[in-house]
């Protein structure tokens, strides 16, 4: 069997690709003014490249008993799609009246009048009056006549200056000259024929409200067309033919006047037929190929291809088993049926396609770019088709809603498409192009019903289809089969419809990506910034839950994190990742957010610990973080209807958006595992060093694995011992002859410098005071100095409250200091015993010495013997019961004042024995809430409560 090409040879204007598409659309004024081309202006060539169709048979038949005065309908119109051959039509009637030969020089018009019992046909004279030649309001010229309007164009044409006098006044006014004026017209000039083309295109021209232009006006030209049609009727050897669009004639004016037309004409049943697809064959042929010579090797080929059908059984379709088909092979030889079934069934289904001129256009490219790349296939099949950056590319696009360019350029015919690159992968494959030709045959029996949905037929080709269109004799359907199949699972814009396996599948190409293929491409289109901020979403989760930590900033800036005394973790931005070898970005990072705030300098640079991501696993949360926004963006676009998939689809991405997201919280964990801490090894150090401490990626809580690791490397101190903070205030502060420091300066200190520990909070600090109080060993306490006094000094009294005077002072000077005191109430005490021994000596008035506070009881003297007694003091006070209502909202600020107020006072008083109970009274007239049932519960259990009772 040889290819296609050795047995049809195309025209030579095809072969050389030297015709114009405007050839292909015929025009009847080119043709009267002796300036169409070749094939349109020579009769006898028109015919022998023109196809009878059974619509032209049955109209020449009747134009030619009608010139010849023998019957025939007066007035035909022409109303079908756009590009189905009115105008070739109305061209063969005026080859066949104005032929300056004899009827034998036009190739099938002897057999038709054979066929219609007609000897001849008597040359008429032709009028054309082609809408698109004339504009209404501008006069045109026949040499020095002006002419303005339809009729006057008419008379001229059919009888020059002579027959233009029969309608110099109408045509000068502009109104209608009436039928019998028109059909005297007409009659001096019979045997003759009247031509109108692109009618509507003139008529919606003039404006509405009766306006009358130098053409005349809307109303008297459709009066004249009435008027003609009357006419013509009048005379037996005067015929009309009209051609009007079969609907969608532009505005609405336009539509108006396509609705008026098609009444006037309507009294005549039009004699049209429409091309059909086994006409188009023949059609197709004549005009683009030369004459078949070797039909011997056509039926050879035809037959190789239905037998072929036949071994391959159910993967094809059912028509392709019966024995008309095999005609239908022959008939469109060199083009396969399937070619013309999908342009006439889908693309012709497109407002833009017009069908048989559509076609012609279609295919002068496809034959002309397959003979160009010396194509060997055995028929032109939809496999065949060029779409790779050529004109039926080109053709085919101009037809489509934009957005189809990547999607041929990506997965259907480039070559470095995913299509081609399969072929290069895969030999059995690439020695017949397989997964080209499979994705060729889709698009091509797919695109016409991209984003429509079409109730009368499902959407896509049918695997049966797509085999077909590939298939050819010595080949397996199988290959083509299996090249689906791994397309199906690979392409970006290929879709189907359920299992690909099955021979009820339909695939199809959209401009919008299936979902797979639609996820990889938005997660590559995915900004930096908006993988940074689905990061920070992610680890704000992580973070969220109770932990060590007063305030956690992720991506902050270090001017947007506060410098106060609260315990912060920050989590450093992906690009200050750590990493063993190279840990200057996030060590760096970690220590511009100890020295900087904004523009100013950090205070407290000791409450900022820091996590980081770890470098090797970065690209790993990135990919992750991608994936679930392009499935979070599928879902809501899906949520929205800006993308519009079925149910099934749906609920697949809705369970590939969970599983992303679940994902990425896992990659977060296991890439953010180094915690940071800044520290400075001894005060004298000049620059600080950052220490990493690495975390347990598998823990069962994030926030505990935190808490865990600051913990045990002493990060974050939550408990701390009187030993430690007095080696810390011997180290640094009992030193070069101070004995005192300010406790509220020790945690200030705490707060700033990198060498001392990092309490979790202030209370951890003031329970070590409270504890390193009661004992002597660790230091003693006073509220405030003044020279050599101490004011409320104590040592070995844990009855303390941190505030601003309290001062914490070594131990050795606090018990030198006790000594001191107590030496000198000793002393006061002895010179108060000798002065009671004196005779007659007036009552001591002495005042114990600066410093030395009076002793328990010495606030009033005993009378002395001998002496008369005064009058006795009152009795003292045995004790103290106070209550107060506290306001709820404000009770912690109440609370302490009490304590300090009221209770500190009293507790002063070595001899006092104070207890302090707080009772609670909350009532709910709703009803309480079980979870703060729960939490109330727990923490009264907690903080030691005798009762707790829930009524």
């Amino acid at each position: 069997m040889k290819p296609w090409r050795e047995v049809a040879v195309p025209h030579p204007d095809v072969l050389q690709g030297t015709f114009q598409q405007s050839e292909f659309a015929a025009d009847i004024s080119a043709v009267r003014d002796g300036k169409a081309s070749r094939e349109y202006q020579d009769a006898s060539a028109f015919f022998d490249r023109t196809f009878i169709t059974e619509g032209m048979r049955l109209l020449l038949t009747q134009v030619a008993q009608r010139l010849n005065g023998q019957g025939g309908e007066p007035v035909v119109q022409l109303q079908t799609a756009f590009g189905d051959g009115k105008t070739h039509t109305m061209l063969a009637v005026y080859h066949l009246a104005m032929r300056p030969g004899s009827l034998q020089e036009l190739p099938g018009i002897p057999a038709l009048l054979d066929q219609a019992g007609l000897m001849d046909v008597p040359r008429a004279k032709v009028a054309i009056l082609d809408g698109t030649a004339h504009a209404p309001g501008q006069p045109w010229k026949h040499g020095k006549q002006k002419v303005h309007t339809l009729w006057g164009e008419l008379a001229w044409q059919l009888g020059g200056v002579e027959s233009f006098d029969l309608v110099r006044e109408a045509d000068a006014s502009g109104t209608s000259p009436g039928k019998k004026d028109l059909a005297e017209l007409l009659r001096r000039h019979a045997p003759c024929v009247v031509l109108i083309d692109e009618l509507v295109a003139y008529v919606r021209q003039f404006p509405d409200g009766g306006q009358v232009l130098s053409g005349g006006s809307y109303d008297s030209n459709l009066s004249f067309i009435q008027a003609l049609t009357e006419a013509t009727k009048l005379l037996p050897n005067a015929v009309l033919l009209a051609s009007l669009p079969e609907s969608e004639a532009g505005s609405a004016h336009g539509e108006a006047a396509l609705h008026a037309l098609k009444k006037i004409f309507g009294r005549v049943q039009a004699l049209w037929k429409p091309v059909d697809k086994e006409e188009s064959f023949e059609i197709v042929r004549r005009r683009l190929f030369q004459p078949i010579t070797d039909t011997s090797t056509r039926d050879k080929v035809c037959r190789g291809f239905f037998d072929a059908y036949a071994q391959e059984g159910a993967k094809l379709p059912s028509e392709t088993h019966e024995a008309r088909y095999l005609d239908r092979l022959t008939q469109a030889y060199p083009i396969h049926p399937e070619v013309f079934d999908r342009l006439y069934e889908d693309w012709s289904t497109l407002d833009s396609f017009q069908r048989t001129r559509g076609v012609l256009k279609l295919m002068a490219h496809v034959i002309h770019e397959l003979w160009s790349k010396g194509n060997k296939d055995l028929l032109i099949l939809p496999g065949s088709l060029p779409l790779y950056r050529g004109k039926t590319r080109n053709e085919l696009l101009t037809h489509l809603p934009q957005g189809w360019d990547p999607v041929l350029d990506r997965d259907i015919d480039d070559d470095r498409c995913e299509a081609a690159e399969l072929d290069t992968r895969e030999g059995r494959f690439g020695g017949l192009q397989a997964a080209r030709r499979v994705t060729r045959t889709t698009f091509f029996g797919s695109a016409p019903s991209s984003g429509t949905t079409r109730k009368d037929r499902p959407r896509g080709v049918d695997r049966a289809r797509v085999l077909l269109g590939c298939l050819q004799p010595g080949q397996s359907s199988s290959v083509y089969g299996d090249a689906l199949n791994r397309l199906a699972d690979q392409l970006h814009y290929l879709n189907a419809s359920g299992e690909k396996t099955l021979e009820t599948t339909r695939f199809w190409f959209d401009t919008r990506a299936n979902l797979r293929r639609e996820m990889e491409d938005r997660k590559g289109r995915c900004e930096p910034g908006e993988v940074k901020g689905k990061l920070a979403e992610v680890l704000h989760r992580l973070t969220s839950g109770k932990g060590s930590f007063d305030g956690v900033h992720v991506f902050t800036p270090h001017s947007d994190v506060p410098d106060d005394g609260q315990l912060r973790l920050v989590l450093l931005a992906p690009e200050a990742a750590y990493s063993k070898q190279a840990p200057e970005p996030a060590t760096d990072a970690a220590l511009e957010y100890v020295r900087q705030n904004g523009a100013k300098p950090r205070f407290k640079g000791n409450r900022l610990l820091f996590l980081a991501a770890d470098n090797d696993s970065l690209r790993r949360l990135r990919d992750a973080a991608k994936t679930a926004l392009a499935w979070a963006s599928i879902v809501e676009d899906i949520a929205a209807t800006r993308l519009v998939i079925d149910q099934l689809q749906a609920a697949q991405a809705k369970k590939e958006s969970e599983t992303a997201e679940a994902v990425v919280q896992r990659a977060a964990r296991d890439c953010y595992r180094w915690m940071l801490c800044p520290l400075l090894q001894a005060a004298t150090d000049r620059e600080p060093i950052v220490e990493a401490f690495s975390m347990n990626p598998g823990a069962s809580s994030f926030t505990g694995e935190l808490a865990r690791v600051c913990e045990e490397n002493e990060l974050v101190i939550s408990a701390w011992a009187p030993v430690h903070l007095r080696s810390c205030l011997q180290r640094l502060y009992w030193k070069d002859g101070k004995s005192a420091v300010g406790a509220l300066t020790v945690w200030e200190d705490m707060q700033k410098y990198l060498y001392l520990p990092r309490l979790r909070r202030r209370e951890v600090f003031e329970k070590v005071i409270l504890v390193g109080a009661g004992s002597e060993d660790f230091f003693g306490t006073a509220y405030g100095q003044q020279g050599e006094r101490l004011e409320g000094f104590k040592l070995g009294d844990a009855n303390v409250q941190l505030d601003g005077t309290l001062l914490l002072i070594e131990p050795g000077a606090a018990k030198a200091y006790r000594e001191k005191l107590q030496a000198e109430k000793a002393k006061v005490k002895e010179a108060r015993g000798d002065d009671e021994g004196g005779k007659g000596s007036e009552e001591s008035s002495e005042i114990p010495p600066q410093g030395v506070p009076p002793l328990p009881g010495e606030g009033e003297l005993e009378p002395k013997p001998g002496t008369k007694a005064g009058p006795k003091p009152a009795p003292r006070s045995k004790s103290f019961i106070g209550s107060v209502e506290v306001n709820a909202a404000k009770a912690k600020m109440d609370l302490v004042t009490i304590a300090e107020e009221i209770i500190a006072v009293l507790a002063s008083d070595p001899n006092a024995n104070v207890r302090v109970t707080v009772e609670i009274q909350a009532e709910f007239p709703n009803g309480a809430d079980e979870n703060v049932k729960r939490a109330v519960g727990e923490n009264a259990k907690v903080l030691g409560f005798t009762t707790g009772i829930w009524e």
